[in-house]
């Protein structure tokens, strides 16, 4: 595969987004995309199709490439390229751009990072004939379909699952509802209770980290980040050693457990899929009965709003461990509990089914695009 290296401003033509003014801001409408996710809706958009951008500045995410949604309105905190359709192909120039050190090399702000137009116009790559390109890019984006396919099923799945437990416990309105007594409030036979009735609470913890060999090994250490969008956390972006783990054993929790943030952003809530332990800024509950793990994951997630209240804000929150264990919550009977777990149990099983599939297809996707990309392999 023969390759020609180009400047980026001889591809696109760039130019920074813009902030919306308030006249145009609205409840709903079109996107306000930042480059990092939507922050809002406006009256009106900037660009009709989806675009490329890169993301110019900001707290984290800068040199982030992504393609706008179509029909938004894009913000400053990013570049807009406008592409040269017969010189490149934008999923093309998209995957490129994704795996090159963009931050690194193109910084030039000094408190916070920061790329320019200038910096990235003159940023040169090596590039395929335009065939070759959207050949590329055609094989790619049917591992990406596939990955996308399966997050909307995850989506609905647990959408399906949260559904009915805002039926059976939010409205009340669970099976044989009308035969029930209401009590001070309360259908006879539940208990308002606390979270520490849930099960047993551990509060997580880092090994030292000035001993490297407490780390790097197959103990899933569970931090914030890694529960960020998911349901059910089947990997994390650091490992333990069993060293490490050892030094801290009273913090395993077993496959299965509501993980609950609790420092820094608080509220998110994810199971774990396997044996792990967290960090310090994450309570878990290991569940006193099966029958409470999925009534006590939509139970908590509910809890979000207060958990801010009681932290000191939303995005500095801290809630100790026992503000956490003493936070109300209503237990609902065994029959109601168990009929909810036996509808939840196989579509929850079905979510870490696909999303170990989406960690299969990212793989063989990550293996095969640089492949692709150096002519290693023919298309």
């Amino acid at each position: 595969m023969n390759l020609r290296e180009v400047k980026i401003s001889e591809l696109a033509q760039m130019k920074y987004g813009k902030m919306p003014s308030k006249e145009i801001l609205s409840d709903e409408g079109y996107p306000i995309f930042s480059g990092y996710r939507v922050t809002g809706y406006a009256k009106e958009y900037l660009y009709k199709e989806p675009k490329l951008i890169l993301v110019a500045r900001g707290v984290g995410g800068t040199g982030d490439v992504k393609i706008s949604p179509p029909e938004s309105w894009i913000t400053n905190l990013s570049i807009v390229l406008n592409l040269n359709n017969e010189l490149i192909d934008q999923n093309y120039l998209y995957y490129k751009l994704s795996r090159e050190p963009l931050k690194d090399k193109l910084n030039t702000g000094a408190a916070q990072a920061q790329i320019t137009i200038e910096t990235l116009g003159a940023y040169k790559i090596k590039i395929p004939n335009l065939g070759t390109q959207q050949e590329i890019a055609r094989i790619i984006k049917r591992y990406d379909d596939l990955i996308e396919n399966n997050r909307r099923r995850i989506q609905l799945l647990e959408e399906s699952a949260r559904l009915l437990y805002k039926e059976w416990f939010v409205h009340l309105r669970f099976p044989m509802h009308e035969h029930v007594k209401i009590k001070n409030g309360m259908p006879e036979g539940w208990e308002r209770s606390r979270v520490a009735d849930l099960g047993d609470v551990v509060t997580g913890k880092t090994p030292s980290t000035k001993d490297p060999d407490n780390f790097d090994g197959e103990v899933m250490f569970i931090k914030t980040p890694d529960m960020h969008g998911t349901p059910i956390v089947i990997y994390s972006e650091q490992y333990l050693s069993e060293k490490g783990a050892s030094t801290q054993a009273n913090k395993y929790i077993p496959e299965g457990s509501i993980m609950v943030t609790c420092i820094g952003t608080v509220g998110i809530v994810a199971f774990n899929g396997y044996r792990a332990q967290t960090n310090q800024q994450i309570n878990s509950i290991i569940p006193k009965e099966p029958e409470l793990r999925y009534y006590s994951y939509f139970a908590l997630s509910d809890l979000k709003s207060r958990m801010e209240a009681i932290g000191g804000g939303a995005t500095m929150a801290n809630i100790n461990k026992a503000k956490f264990e003493s936070l109300p919550i209503v237990i609902p009977n065994k029959i109601v509990l168990s009929n909810f777990n036996e509808f939840c149990l196989p579509m929850f099983e079905y979510i870490k089914l696909l999303q170990l599939q989406n960690n299969k297809l990212r793989e063989a996707r990550d293996l095969l695009l640089p492949r692709l990309m150096n002519g290693e392999i023919a298309v």
